[in-house]
This record gives C-alpha cells, structure tokens and sequence, in this order.
C-alpha cells in the first residue's frame, strides 16, 4: 500500500454520516450515504443518534432536508446575535464532548454552550457562564490560564483565567458550519478544523481568526491530536488521515484501507497511531501511515475517542456505552461490560489511575484500574 504523499486536496467522494460528538444530524440534508463495507451505511449510526440525542429541532431539519448543521442557538428567525448560555443546575447531567485538565482542576464543554469546571477529581462540578448557547465540540489550554474551546456556528471561545470567564472570538453561524476541534502550537500560534474542510488559523494568541483555504476539500476534519514527535495528526471523512507540522507548512494525505469516516486519532507512546471510526472501526499503523491494520473488536458501536493510560494501555470509548481496553498498543481490544449504555464521547485518567467516563449522560462515572484490568 502506498505510504504518505503529499497532499492534492482532491474533491471528496459520496460521504455522510452522524457525529454523537458534535450532536449534529450529518445524513440526508448533507451527503449521500456513504459505502463504509459491504451492506453498511451510516444510516444504522443515524438511527441510533437520532433515537438518542438529537433535540427536535435537528430531527426535524434531519426529515425535512433543511441544513445538517443550522445553528443551535436561541436567537431565531433571523436574528444571529448570539445568546448566552443558561445556568441550568442539572449541566452536569447533559451532553459532555470534550474534557481537558488545567492546573489542578477539570473543564468540560458540551451541549448548549455548557462548560464545567471540577476542583475535586470531577466528583463535583459547576457551571461557567458563557457567551453562547451552542453546543460546543472541543476544549484545550495552552497554560493554565489560557485555554479555547469550539462549536457550532464556526464558534471559538477563549478565557484567560483557566476557564472562569470566556469571550467570543471567532462567531459566524450564517455559515452554518461547526468547528470541532483545536490546536495551540504555543500561546501565539493555532488552528481549529470542523465540518466542510473548515479551517481557521490564528497568530496572535487566538485573538483572530482567518479562513486557510484547502482547494478543492470539501469534506469533515473531524479531530487534531498531536504525536511526541512534533507531528499532528488529522482525522476526517471517507477513511482520510491527515499528517501535518505545526507550521502547516506542509499536508500529507495518508492513505488508508478504510472508506468510512474516522471520529478521532490517537498517537501513542511507541510511535503508533490508531485511527477510529464508525461502526467499530479501528486502524493501527507502526509505520507513520505506510501500511495499516485493522484491529478486531466485538462490536458495531462508532468509537469516539481515546485515550492512552500511564501504563501504556489504551481505552476506547464510543456508542451504546463501549469501553475497549487494549494491552498491546492497539493491535487487539477487549470490551469492558459495564451496566451503562448511554452514549460516550471522552475520557480522562486521573492521578490517582482512575478513568473518568463522558457522554451523552454528562459526566458518567470512574473506573478503577481493577476494573480496566478485569
């Protein structure tokens, strides 16, 4: 199999689906059904979040081929000013996607515009106020003050305070198109990706925002992370893997043997990269992208994240509640059953070795290291 070239930006093939972790409707109004194997479709991943997550509003624009990603605020009819969240006191309890910790606490963001602030190992949390009340898809710090976080309608929010206040920096829901993640290079230098090969650059310490044009890409970059080796790694539609510098100076396209969208990226210790996607999809490459294996998992669930343990284990996390814990750097997964099956976007491990569980049902609940061993 061919190895990394660089990048062409050539126009995406028939694509769509459904992202729990940007509770947004991607089928019908946006794509056609996209061939991820023989005989499957997004469509099963569709049913599944539209069952589950999806408020009426984004059902009905799902039935009734308004846009996939309309904004999500309360502003209404033609009024696109944003409104601020509300402080609701169940927060918590409601949709988290993204969780990151900052100097001794933990923030979370999540739906209508909710962020979370833990100061005791995420027993407990409270609610931020924020400036907007759109789901909001990821959030990273530089330091301990200074942090971001994305979200639909193209929405970037920055604080300078670890997370206590936030301010508008980037806002453009006529576009409708969210961001979903974000990466600082250091307290100057950044980029965030979303739906529609949206990507955003910044310089001056996330203050603005400028577009980067990518051709003729039309299709999702889903997720950023970055390798020990300086490298960041993108995932997006139709089984693209993107390897880039922090510069941006060059985009190589990693061919993959899978066609079907990937949620996430995760680079490990060792060098190895595994990839994850719909309908139990995970790709493992030791090799930079040259060659890539597929690793066999007892499940059909969309996997949305992961993390790597100290340890060195790796555990996934994605639909109906799946937890899959690897010992060998992802070559094989086992499923951890557990009673829970509310959807899962992110997890965290603690200081203590245990790993705190995200998702549909907000913060939901730890596991022991006993239990990811069992």
């Amino acid at each position: 199999m061919a190895g990394p070239a660089a990048v062409s930006w050539r126009p995406a093939f028939s694509r769509g689906g459904v992202s729990l972790n940007y509770l947004s409707v991607r089928a019908r109004s946006q794509r056609p059904k996209e061939k991820i194997k023989s005989g499957e479709s997004l469509m099963s991943d569709s049913r599944v979040l539209l069952r589950r997550l999806v408020a009426p509003a984004f059902l009905l624009a799902s039935l009734t081929g308004a846009p996939a990603f309309a904004q999500d605020s309360a502003a209404g009819g033609d009024n696109l000013a944003p409104f601020p969240a509300k402080m609701e006191p169940m927060a918590a309890d409601t949709l988290i996607n993204a969780v990151t910790p900052v100097g001794g606490k933990l923030v979370a963001v999540g739906a209508w515009g909710h962020v979370l602030i833990s100061e005791d190992q995420g027993k407990t949390w409270v609610q931020m106020q924020t400036p907007v009340n759109v789901t909001l898809t990821s959030v990273r710090f530089v330091d301990d003050k200074l942090g971001f976080a994305t979200g639909h309608d193209a929405v970037i929010l920055r604080t300078e305070d670890g997370g206590k206040t936030w301010a508008i920096v980037q806002y453009d829901p006529a576009a409708e198109t969210p961001l979903f993640d974000i990466h600082m290079t250091d307290a100057q230098n950044g980029f965030a990706v979303g739906a529609y090969a949206l990507m955003m650059t910044t310089s001056d310490g996330g203050k603005t925002w400028v577009k980067k044009p990518l051709g003729d890409l039309d299709f999702h970059l889903n997720a950023i992370a970055a390798a020990k080796d300086g490298k960041l790694w993108i995932s997006g539609e139709a089984g693209h893997v993107f390897v880039t510098d922090a510069a941006l100076s060059q985009i190589q396209d990693i061919e993959t043997p899978y066609s079907g969208s990937f949620w996430n990226v995760l680079p490990l210790s060792d060098g190895s990269v595994i990839a994850m996607g719909l309908r139990g999809n995970i790709w493992r490459t030791t090799d930079q992208g040259a060659t890539w294996t597929q690793a066999a998992v007892d499940t059909i669930a969309s996997i949305q994240s992961g993390i790597e343990l100290k340890d060195g284990r790796v555990v996934l996390v994605g639909l109906e509640g799946t937890v899959l814990v690897s010992a060998d750097k992802g070559a094989s997964f086992k499923p951890l059953k557990r009673g829970e099956r509310t959807a899962l976007t992110a997890a965290l491990q603690l200081a203590d070795g245990n790993v705190l569980l995200f998702g549909e049902s907000g913060a939901d609940g730890s596991l022991s290291l006993e239990a990811l061993t069992n």
